[in-house]
């Protein structure tokens, strides 16, 4: 599966996900999406993407349109997140998560996203990121 016009390559990211990887990310307007081509190595025993890959597709681009909410970026950590599953994916199809930042408050944040292949939404997701403060 070649990339959809518009994603670039996410980088430099975290060593959990160089392996889980590669992301992509792709801005229109307030909306961000984040794209992943589904390989071998994100299928489960019955060769369909497997549900902690689409948890962490989800809770990587909601934690990265949270960071990128404001200006500058800031730092993040996960507090809460909830994942429903509707329908699968297979190894070649490319799934992206559209996220919608619902509020990007100072010290917590409020993150949306559906899951898509093609136009169908395979998944949603919701979370919450507590803003980290800096040690000044």
């Amino acid at each position: 599966m070649s990339v959809p016009p518009g994603f670039v390559p996410v980088g430099p990211t975290s060593p959990f996900n160089e392996l889980v990887g590669p992301f992509y990310v792709k801005r229109e307007g307030a909306t961000l999406a984040v794209g992943l081509s589904v390989e071998a190595k994100h299928q489960n025993h019955r060769g369909i993407v497997h549900g902690g890959m689409i948890c962490t597709l989800i809770d990587y681009a909601l934690g990265y349109a949270a960071r990128h909410a404001t200006d500058p970026p800031r730092s993040l950590v996960t507090t809460s997140l909830a994942v429903d599953f509707a329908a699968n994916a297979r190894p070649g199809d490319w799934i992206e998560a559209r996220t919608d930042v619902m509020r990007p408050g100072s010290r917590v944040s409020f993150i949306n996203c559906f899951v898509y292949l093609g136009e169908l939404r395979i998944a949603r997701g919701s979370g919450v990121f507590q803003v980290l403060r800096s040690r000044e």
